[in-house]
Formats: C-alpha cells, sequence, structure tokens
C-alpha cells in the first residue's frame, strides 16, 4: 500500500470517529435534561398551520407548560417568524397556545414575550439574546426537540447566553426520521466546530 493510500485511509478513519463522536453528542444531550431555575424557559418555534401548532411543536409548546407549572422561570419566550402567506409566527402561535393551556395551567399574557422574526436557530436566538439583554436576564432554559438540542445550547452559549436544554419527550418525529435528524445535526455541529455557527448559516442560506 502507498503512502498516499495510508494518508487517505487514515484521514477516512479519523472523520469517521469524529462523526460518530458528533452523533453520540447529539443524541446523548437529546436524552438529557437539565431543567432548573433560570431567567426565562425559551420555545424554538417550527411549523404552524394558521395560528395552530403542528404535532411538533405542540410537544414543545406542552412541556413548556410543564416546565413552567415546576416554576423554572418567570419568563417565556417563544421564538420564530413566519413563511409567506401566513396570517400568524411560530412566537405568535405558541403564545396564544401557552394562554390557552392544559387543565388549569397556562402561561399570563405579561409573562410571554415573543420572538417574530427568526428563520433560523440562531436568528432567533440573537433576537431571544437582545431581550433578555433589555432585561437584564441572563439564563435560559431551551425547549426544542431531543435531536435538536445540542446545536441550539451550543449556539445560544456562543452568543453568551447562560444555555440549558430540557428536550420534548412526546415528538412526533421518532423512528428513522429520529434518526436522520439526528445524523444531520451531527453533520452541522460538527462542521460548525470547525468555521463556526455564523459561517454554517451562511454557507446553507
Amino acid at each position: 500500500m502507498s503512502r498516499f493510500a495510508r494518508v487517505v485511509g487514515l484521514l477516512l478513519i479519523i472523520s469517521l470517529v469524529y462523526g460518530c463522536i458528533n452523533v453520540a453528542q447529539v443524541w446523548w444531550v437529546g436524552q438529557s435534561d437539565q431543567a432548573r431555575s433560570v431567567d426565562a424557559i425559551v420555545v424554538l418555534g417550527v411549523a404552524q398551520y394558521d395560528g395552530r401548532p403542528s404535532p411538533q411543536l405542540q410537544a414543545r409548546l406542552d412541556h413548556a407548560l410543564a416546565l413552567w407549572q415546576e416554576g423554572a422561570a418567570p419568563l417565556v419566550i417563544t421564538t420564530g417568524g413566519n413563511q409567506p402567506g401566513d396570517r400568524f409566527t411560530e412566537a405568535e402561535t405558541s403564545a396564544n397556545y401557552l394562554m390557552v393551556g392544559l387543565i388549569g395551567v397556562a402561561v399570563p399574557a405579561e409573562s410571554i414575550v415573543q420572538e417574530n422574526s427568526g428563520s433560523t436557530t440562531r436568528e432567533s436566538l440573537i433576537a431571544v439574546r437582545e431581550i433578555m439583554q433589555s432585561r437584564g436576564l441572563h439564563s435560559v432554559l431551551i425547549v426544542t426537540d431531543p435531536y435538536h438540542s445540542l446545536r441550539s445550547r451550543l449556539i445560544a452559549q456562543d452568543l453568551g447566553l447562560v444555555a440549558y436544554v430540557s428536550p420534548t419527550r412526546t415528538s412526533p418525529l421518532q423512528g428513522a426520521s429520529a434518526v436522520s435528524r439526528h445524523v444531520r445535526e451531527a453533520l452541522g455541529v460538527a462542521v460548525a466546530h470547525l468555521i463556526g455557527f455564523a459561517n454554517l448559516e451562511h454557507l446553507t442560506k
């Protein structure tokens, strides 16, 4: 075997190991729950249907309601803009759902702040940082799907927030769909470690 072939083989092995480590990290963080007392619960947005949360968004909101009931934070920040033609943003849909609540548990309007402009996780978290800074707040508990937890926490920390994650356990994404999302997230995190989350966002837009 030539020296070139050995070098290529070694690089492939290193890349495979690096990829497996990142997949394991995505999975591990998604299985953890860092719920604790913080300044704000942040619910990351996902699809809504004309003011009605998608099953994926509802799973996140139901989990946020449970955290609110447990007293995790005095403030809930809902995030996410809208698609062209939509009457509602993800943040507005989420806020409306939280104010209606479930069986005796609802978040009062004055305890919810909407971030209505973000079209990516990083854009939303940049806006969340501005909201937090304007109120003199620092720590957040991010609610999202398990596969999305590591990247969300890393982005928030990269933006200077004290960030923890509490993934929903009722996400409709299961089986092959969940595995696919975990692998994609691991790839994104791996690239971001090398070039930064801001540059990754520019490349993927």
